[in-house]
């Protein structure tokens, strides 16, 4: 074998030993909590990131006028002056064909009480006073009470 043959044949075992140790080390990013501790990805969230999936039913509130919660993921989803996917689904002509919850008719009012034919610009990003909820083990412990008086 030839010295530039040798040469390559280096250069091309470097190139493939880089490669894989980072590979490895992509392939398994570790998470870690706000607070540093170390979270197995696997056990809090599905594998796909973007998984269309029906709205369940609505989940219990926990104070008067508390906003609904969302039952699924939002983190991908688009919400600007122009164009809200929230609405894809949610919206007056959608919500039957999508089996979404229908937005409410309060968000079709201005904030004197005029009703308008499509959402109130108040109302319009809604991840402002709604949030997703996740079926995972809390982080953190909470000693959370519930109101009294609505249905508890």
């Amino acid at each position: 074998m030839n010295t530039t043959s040798r040469l390559f044949s280096s250069a091309v075992l470097a190139v493939f030993l880089a490669l894989t140790s980072l590979t490895s080390a992509v392939a398994e990013p570790k998470l870690k909590s706000l607070r540093g501790s170390e979270i197995q990805g696997a056990d809090t969230e599905s594998a796909d990131p973007f998984k269309s999936e029906k709205d369940r039913a609505p989940i219990e509130r926990n104070y008067v006028q508390q906003p609904p919660l969302i039952p699924h993921k939002v983190e991908t989803y688009t919400v600007t002056k122009n164009f809200n996917k929230c609405m894809d689904c949610h919206a007056w002509t959608r919500y039957k064909e999508t089996g979404a919850t229908k937005v409410s008719l309060t968000h079709f009012k201005t904030r004197d009480g005029q009703e308008l034919s499509n959402i109130s610009p108040r109302r319009y990003f809604c991840l402002q006073c709604h949030v997703p909820q996740a079926d995972a083990k809390p982080l953190v412990g909470n000693r959370f009470q519930a109101a009294e008086g609505i249905g508890h």
